[in-house]
C-alpha cells in the first residue's frame, strides 16, 4: 500500500508547490508521511464532520482543498476552533494533506474544472508575470443574455442562491476565479475583454466597480466555485493508486446558507 508522502509527491506533481500564492499553506498539514493507506477520503475543507465521517470509513488520510492549517497556530488544544480540528484528526490517526492555492493555479485544477464545469470553451490562462500559471481562465461561450445565463451558472453549481452586478453586456467571454477572485475584475474586462466574471467573495464595491468597467459579475458561492475539484482530484487518485479506496465526501457542504 502506498505511503501518506507518496500521495503527497503524486498530488504535487498535479499541483506543484511552487504554484501556491505567497503565504498559503499546502501540504502535509498533520500525521506520519510513512503511514500507510488503504483509503482515502477527498472533501473541500478539513472539517469536523470530515474528520468523523474519515473515521466512520476506515480511512488513514484526507486530502482537502482547504487548509486544515491556516495563518498558522500556536496551540494544539481545545481552545481554539483550529486546535479542536486538528485534535479531531490527530487523536483518530488521520492525516491530512491539502492542496490550496497551487491546485486553483494548476491546469486542471480548481479553476479550469470551473470553466468546464460552465461549459467554456477554448480556456485560457490569464497571462501572469513569471512562470507560475495564474488563476484565472477564461473563454467562449454561446452569446446569449445574462438572463438566461444566470439560471445556468446556478443549475451547473447547485447555487442555492446568486449575487450579481449587471454590467449590462451579453454574455460571451467569461472569467471564471474559483473562491475570492473579486480583486481581479479590472484585469478580467481589460486586459482580457472579458465581459462576465464568475467568482466568490465580491465586496460591495466590487459589485458596483464591476457595472461602471460594463462587467456582468457573479458571486456564486465560495464552496460552489470550488467544490468541483473535488471530483477531479478523486479521479485522479483513483487513477494513480487503483489498490486504495478513494472516497468522495458527502458531509461536507456549504456552511454559508440561505433564508
Amino acid at each position: 500500500m502506498p505511503a501518506v508522502n507518496e500521495i503527497l509527491q503524486y498530488l504535487f506533481s498535479l499541483a506543484p508547490e511552487r504554484y501556491k500564492l505567497d503565504g498559503d499553506n499546502v501540504g502535509l498539514m498533520c500525521g506520519h508521511g510513512d503511514g500507510k493507506v488503504t483509503r482515502l477520503l477527498v472533501a473541500l475543507d478539513a472539517s469536523m464532520a470530515v474528520a468523523e465521517e474519515a473515521k466512520r470509513l476506515g480511512c488513514e488520510l484526507v486530502v482537502t482543498h482547504h487548509p486544515l492549517i491556516y495563518g498558522g497556530t500556536n496551540t494544539v488544544s481545545d481552545a481554539t476552533v483550529t486546535g479542536k480540528r486538528l485534535l479531531a484528526y490527530l487523536e483518530n490517526g488521520l492525516a491530512v494533506i491539502s492542496m490550496h492555492t497551487n491546485l486553483d493555479c494548476a491546469p486542471g485544477g480548481v479553476n479550469d474544472t470551473l470553466a468546464e464545469r460552465l461549459g467554456l470553451e477554448d480556456v485560457r490562462i490569464m497571462p501572469n508575470y513569471d512562470d507560475t500559471p495564474h488563476l484565472i481562465r477564461y473563454g467562449e461561450t454561446d452569446e446569449q443574455t445574462l438572463a438566461d445565463f444566470l439560471p445556468f451558472v446556478k443549475q451547473r453549481l447547485a447555487c442555492e442562491g446568486l449575487r450579481y452586478a449587471d454590467g449590462g453586456s451579453p454574455v460571451h467571454r467569461v472569467a471564471v476565479g474559483g473562491g475570492s477572485c473579486g480583486d481581479c475584475l479590472t484585469a478580467v474586462r481589460q486586459l482580457l475583454g472579458c465581459d462576465t466574471f464568475v467568482t466568490a467573495d465580491v465586496k460591495y464595491h466590487q459589485f458596483a466597480d464591476a457595472k461602471e468597467l460594463g462587467l456582468n459579475l457573479i458571486d456564486a458561492g465560495h464552496f460552489e466555485t470550488e467544490n468541483p475539484v473535488c471530483a477531479y482530484l478523486a479521479a485522479k487518485l483513483r487513477a494513480a493508486f487503483p489498490q486504495i479506496g478513494v472516497v468522495l465526501s458527502s458531509v461536507h457542504a456549504d456552511c454559508i446558507k440561505f433564508a
